[in-house]
């Protein structure tokens, strides 16, 4: 995979990220914002630094969590 292509990828994860804290919608905010962090942990992987993957991971579970196993009051 080329430098640029990797590049690219973490431009997507930066701006999911970004655009879902842009939401009003809690629940929107939070798809958004996991699909972000797994590209990020995907790029995180490509460039090999370990503290971008392992973030992003704590954060996807938190979403994963919000999103699918806590129970709605």
């Amino acid at each position: 995979m080329s430098d640029f292509t990797i590049e690219i990828i973490g431009y997507i994860a930066m701006l999911l990220v970004g655009i879902s804290f842009l939401m009003k919608n809690v629940r929107t905010l939070r798809m958004i914002n996991l699909i972000g962090c797994l590209i990020f942990i995907y790029w995180g992987f490509l460039i090999n630094k370990p503290p971008v993957y392992i973030l992003n991971s704590f954060i996807v579970l938190v979403n994963f969590y919000y999103l699918f196993l806590r129970k709605k009051k």
